[in-house]
């Protein structure tokens, strides 16, 4: 059985792990120390202004599955929009229904927090996510255009 649960401090190693498998998952070939990205993922997720929230899925004591995400504002008016940074379950454990459990329970997280929208992103190669967004009824908003700029430490 899968439960879902907000991330809390003692995650953060788990958290870590699973996320270089995601980074695995997306094409990246080198990575920081584990503890690195352990002190990436506190500062990240429990540090003074947190970047992100993450909702996790747990089978027994692995965890299978996370959901990042941040609210954005403003976003219809003057109210506040979930935005769905990641979602990614473990290779071993997709089709199974851990994905929408992450979705459902996001959803209440949204509802819970008074959002209008819950928002996100997918790159147009990633078949598989956009077939399973398709398949949760979400559609697709054509008249947005992502943009991106790239910072450098130096500025």
């Amino acid at each position: 059985m899968v439960v879902i649960t907000p991330a809390e401090m003692h995650h953060v190693d788990a958290v870590a792990v699973l996320v270089e498998e995601m980074d695995r998952h997306y094409g990246s070939t080198e990575f920081e120390p584990l503890e690195q990205r352990i002190t990436q993922v506190t500062d990240a997720l429990f540090g003074d202004v947190p970047a992100a929230f993450v909702l996790l899925a747990w089978e027994d004591d692995e965890l299978v599955g996370l959901a990042s995400y941040s609210f954005l504002w403003p976003a219809a008016g003057v109210t506040r929009s979930l935005y769905l940074k990641e979602l990614y379950v473990a290779q071993a454990r997709r089709r199974l229904g851990i994905g929408r459990q992450l979705m459902d329970t996001l959803f209440d997280v949204a509802r819970k927090h008074r959002c209008r929208r819950v928002e996100l992103t997918t790159d147009r190669e990633n078949e598989e996510a956009r077939r399973f967004y398709a398949g949760l009824g979400v559609p697709v908003n054509i008249e947005k255009m992502f943009h991106r700029v790239e910072l450098t430490a130096s500025g």
